[in-house]
């Protein structure tokens, strides 16, 4: 079964029963329509060519009461098409998102960010519309087909032949119009994807683009991508552009043939006006089915491309998959051991850690140090397992990660990442993230942890005051200090702070550190730093280089035996002394 074809079966099951309904409305609109152009001719040849009166008033009726047995079942088959197609759209964005968050890094850096947002909007729209034409088309259109194959040919055989080939004239003209549209339609949705990525680099990365004043530059790379876009959704238009003329031509040739030929029937008074014009409208009904279907044949293909994006997220596993029977969690002491761990990226030539083995301790402090890509936020990253060690393991409270419910391991790990983010909400929303239950109280005492207190009070609204998405309304600074409070409103057991005070001034960072230590005293702590003097009271030092420990002690120890803890220190000094 094709990807679109399983995508489609799964998530429209629940909603069987709408889909029944709208076959049975279909079925009773469908054999309405066919026999109305029955009633019409008896009208033309038994009432008006008679004049009677009374005949032609009692079967108007009968069309009438049709009609409108017909229109409401058009409607409610309609109605509970778009029912089913709207909640089958809602099901399929809701998987995506919830594999999506299920996803680590790993996969997310595979697929990116705007190919996620188009795959959940653009694509499920696409497929979503095919769902709603089908339930609006499918049904009717073979019946129609059929039922009016069946009523012209009872009516007038010798004109079948026009039927005949007009079907197959309307289905060649189609069928080579769609078959030109499917690369087109898959080249379309990569671009959107394009389009999005510019998009969303330029929008987040407004600030640098001023900075360097790259405005034309990036002006320019966004007309290329967007007229790249334009040029080949052009060229599906001008694809599409030919179905609707082609169609009414093979309409009006096809009518001008039964007139034609019919003409010849009625003057030899072997065939009748209101026969002629009922064959006439069943094989427009005919012609009009063909066309629906080869519409839906034309959303096929585009769907059947946004189904394989789909379901190439829906297929991708997790590579830190929940265990099928997670481990009754221990006592949550706040102990985390890596007992010899690598980690190697999928294709990478070199492991980013080799061999790492340490410990953190409840009530101490360890700091990690080293130059730029050493490993320090894959080590992080690999304790709320954000990552699995490809070899080692990770253990938290003596339990490995790998064998933690997610939600367990989570709340004994508060994380404060490299790039903090803040969602878009208010300063409260956003300390309660971690503990949606915490008190006024409970908030201000972290924000005056994380030196974040004074500069909250100086806004409107305080802790309501709005954060934009990402916390683009404040500052570097604010924005980490606010992360900081963020975990310590969680009050886990395992501090993890990834660089956490590089935007903070000395003097800030000094008293945040001061402040931090009785807030942490009964938990494991790990700090990673590029700045020397943030680390310098710590119980541990690790010294990372080629994501190996080269050195490991306290501040003063590896002063004396390790070089590369030398270098780092002495390349600060010379920096700090430069600047004086």
């Amino acid at each position: 079964m094709s990807r679109l074809g399983r995508l489609i079966n799964r998530y429209i099951r629940p909603y069987w029963g709408l889909l029944s309904v709208v076959i049975v409305l279909q079925v009773i609109a469908t054999i309405m329509s066919l026999y109305l152009p029955n009633l019409n001719a008896d009208i033309i040849d038994q009432g008006v060519v008679k004049g009677d009166t009374d005949f032609i008033w009692r079967t108007g009726g009968i069309m009438l009461l049709l009609s409108g047995v017909q229109a409401l079942a058009q409607i409610g088959a309609v109605w509970a098409g778009a029912n089913a197609a709207m909640q089958f759209g809602r099901d399929v964005r809701a998987a995506i998102f919830e594999r999506a968050l299920s996803f680590s890094t790993r996969e997310l850096n595979k697929f990116g960010a705007p190919s996620l947002i188009t795959r959940n909007t653009n694509d499920v729209q696409q497929v979503q519309m095919l769902v709603l034409m089908t339930c609006v088309m499918l049904v009717s259109a073979p019946i129609t087909m059929v039922g009016g194959v069946f009523m012209a040919l009872r009516n007038d055989i010798g004109l079948s032949w026009i039927i005949l080939a007009a079907v197959i004239l309307l289905g060649v003209g189609i069928g080579v119009l769609v078959s030109r549209m499917g690369p087109l339609f898959q080249a379309m949705q990569t671009k959107i994807d394009s389009l999005n990525r510019v998009l969303r680099e330029q929008i987040t990365g407004i600030r640098v683009v001023r900075a360097f004043v790259r405005e034309p530059h990036e002006a320019q790379r966004f007309k290329d991508t967007n007229a790249d876009l334009v040029d080949t959704t052009t060229r599906v238009g001008r694809l599409m552009a030919f179905l609707f003329p082609f169609v009414m031509f093979v309409m009006n040739i096809s009518t001008i043939a039964v007139m034609w030929f019919g003409a010849k029937g009625i003057d030899a008074g072997t065939s009748q006006i209101g026969q002629l014009t009922a064959f006439i409208a069943w094989l427009m009904q005919i012609l009009i089915s063909v066309m629906m279907t080869t519409m839906l044949l034309m959303l096929a293909p585009r769907a059947a491309v946004c189904a394989d994006r789909i379901m190439e997220v829906l297929d991708t596993e997790t590579s830190v998959a929940p265990p099928k029977s997670p481990t009754p969690s221990p006592t949550a002491a706040g102990r985390v051991d890596f007992g010899t761990v690598d980690f190697t990226y999928p294709g990478a030539e070199a492991p980013v850690l080799s061999d790492v083995s340490f410990a953190l301790a409840p009530g101490r402090t360890t700091a990690i140090i080293g130059s730029t890509g050493s490993g320090k936020t894959t080590l992080v990253n690999l304790i709320p397992r954000l990552f699995d060690a490809t070899d080692g393991a990770v253990l938290v409270d003596g339990l490995d990660v790998r064998d933690y419910n997610p939600d367990d391991l989570w709340a004994r790990v508060g994380l404060v990442p490299q790039k903090p983010y803040l969602f878009t909400g208010t300063i409260a929303s956003n300390l309660r993230y971690g503990k949606p239950d915490a008190t006024e109280e409970e908030l201000w005492a972290a924000l005056e942890v994380a030196q974040a207190a004074d500069f909250v009070r100086e806004k409107e609204g305080q802790l309501e005051a709005p954060i934009a998405q990402g916390g683009t309304n404040v500052s570097g600074g604010q924005r980490q200090r606010l992360a900081i409070a963020r975990a310590l409103v969680k009050k886990p057991k395992v501090y993890v702070f990834d660089d956490s005070f590089s935007a903070l001034d000395v003097a800030t960072d000094a008293r945040l550190r001061a402040a931090l230590k009785p807030e942490t005293a009964d938990a494991a702590v790990l700090v990673v730093a590029q700045r020397v003097s943030t680390i310098t009271e710590a119980d541990e030092i690790l010294v990372l280089e080629h994501g190996e420990i080269v050195g490991r002690g306290t501040h003063e120890e590896l002063l004396e035996t390790n070089p590369t803890y030398q270098e780092i220190v002495m390349s600060q000094l010379s920096a700090e002394e430069a600047a004086a």
